[in-house]
């Protein structure tokens, strides 16, 4: 890019002017401001900006919340309310099938009593943003109040117009969401999509053949789902790996199946459970010949196999023509994820992206531990971008880190600012609210330091939350 650099005298101080494609970026070397009095100026133009939502799991013409249940029991809700003594830990009905009423009012009688215990939380913080907001219900949620609201919600669960006002207030253009949630197409206005079928690395609680069973249950089947975190009874499959050569038939009949309209990437997990190996054809024959009694050691050739098989074939099928998206840092508990990663794991995950120039890796970590590790792969590797801040680390005490990590070390075309994982768009817009308004203030203690002055901030939040997520969404970035 052209740049022309040089001095400007502006009445009371001299500014470094950068110039390129004819747009000025000042960056003053005298001004004094302090956090308070650069957040003032920041975050009321960060909180109109718009977004791209990078990651969600909306469900085309369903995109709000079908009740109560699925703002105050959205998954991490139900994480912080079941330590708190709420007798479930469990979500609720998984899409394709739909919590009804009967579920949903039974599991909010349960867990309302205990909603005291959790008011301090980050979650609970979405919570009074979605509803003050979105619901002008500005009251703590009680036993003899409840119904009116869950009522008021219901009330608009089918009003597609409401969905998009929600996202017109949440300044939301596009979202990413999962192609099986597209139903009819009716939101392919506003939706891209992410095939997440089957997770060959994702380790599940008490399982050996994960990533057999999971490519197998593709095989000769049209596109799906992923499996649910501990799926306690897995329906047979029509046909199962025998061989080696099994694995690239099955590799190649779920590529074919990858719903190509508006599809922009693939989703998947990465598991610090498995050791990433390079496996030969007879290692890998020799333990699926022990899947019976499979242990630790096969359940990381099976997925190291798998893996690699995938990763070489998807290079050669789409190239960079489909972003890859990698989640990592939450690994299995009985109900959930804990978050952590190996540093061996680590290491393991940037041979394995080096190893595919070709593929476009998008990483959404959970782990603060793991973020600074991730921000020298992006420093090292050309295919690599780090993608907002996922379950474990959506909390305003961790974001900060997180995001001055970033800021510090990755260019900012690797920085994919925001996605909610979000599965009604009132979860996209309160996670919108809190982020914003945590990049403002990390962005003003950075103005405070002298490393930005205003300017240069505003245009640094613009190009995180937006056009570097566009770019790397519509393939125009590498």
């Amino acid at each position: 890019m052209p740049c022309h650099i040089g001095w400007k005298h502006d009445k009371s101080k001299w500014q470094f002017v950068a110039v390129p494609q004819y747009r000025y970026f000042l960056l003053s070397l005298s001004i004094t401001m302090n956090t308070e009095q650069a957040l003032a100026l920041i975050e009321p133009q960060v909180a109109n900006m718009r977004l791209f939502d990078f990651h969600t799991h909306l469900v085309g013409g369903k995109l709000s919340a079908r009740g109560l249940h699925d703002i105050l029991l959205y998954h991490m809700g139900v994480s912080d309310l079941y330590p708190a003594g709420c007798p479930s830990g469990a979500r609720l009905t998984q899409y394709p099938g739909w919590a009804d009423k009967e579920e949903a009012h039974f599991r909010l009688k349960e867990a309302i009593p205990f909603f005291p215990r959790v008011v301090n939380t980050g979650i609970a913080w979405g919570n009074r943003i979605i509803l003050a907001d979105l619901y002008d219900w500005h009251q703590p949620v009680t036993m003899e109040n409840w119904e009116r609201l869950d009522a008021m919600i219901r009330e608009r669960a089918d009003d597609r117009a409401w969905h998009r006002e929600i996202m017109k207030r949440a300044l939301i253009e596009r979202f990413v969401t999962e192609t099986n949630r597209r139903g009819e197409g009716l939101d392919d206005d506003i939706l891209d999509y992410s095939v997440e079928w089957a997770f060959f690395t994702r380790a599940q609680w008490g399982e050996f053949d994960t990533a057999l069973y999971e490519l197998e249950k593709t095989w000769g089947e049209p596109a799906s789902g992923p499996s649910p975190i501990g799926m306690d009874n897995r329906p047979k499959t029509k046909k199962t790996i025998q061989k080696a050569a099994d694995v690239y038939d099955a590799v190649h009949w779920f590529m074919n199946q990858f719903p190509m309209k508006q599809t922009v990437s693939y989703a998947t997990h990465i598991s610090s459970d498995l050791d990433y190996t390079l496996v030969s054809e007879a290692e890998f024959e020799a333990a699926l010949k022990r899947r019976e009694q499979a242990g630790e050691k096969e359940r990381s050739i099976y997925a190291s196999y798998v893996n690699e098989v995938f990763l070489t074939e998807y290079a050669k099928k789409f190239g960079p023509s489909l972003a890859f998206q990698y989640t990592v840092c939450a690994d299995p508990l009985p109900f959930e994820t804990g978050s952590r990663i190996s540093q061996r794991t680590l290491g393991q995950i940037a041979d394995m992206m080096a190893r595919h120039p070709k593929i476009r890796f998008t990483v959404l970590e959970s782990s603060a531990h793991a973020n600074q590790s991730f921000c020298t792969f992006c420093r090292e590797l050309q295919n690599v971008a780090l993608c907002g801040v996922w379950w474990h680390n959506f909390f305003p005490a961790i974001m900060p880190r997180i995001m001055a990590e970033r800021l510090d070390m990755v260019s900012l075309n690797k920085q994919i600012g925001f996605f909610s994982d979000a599965y009604c768009v009132e979860w996209s817009y309160a996670k919108a609210v809190m982020i914003k308004k945590v990049l403002s203030r990390v962005l003003a203690e950075k103005v405070e330091l002298g490393q930005y002055d205003v300017e240069l901030a505003l245009y640094i939040a613009k190009t995180i939350l937006y056009d570097s997520s566009k770019a790397w969404n519509d393939n125009t970035e590498m």
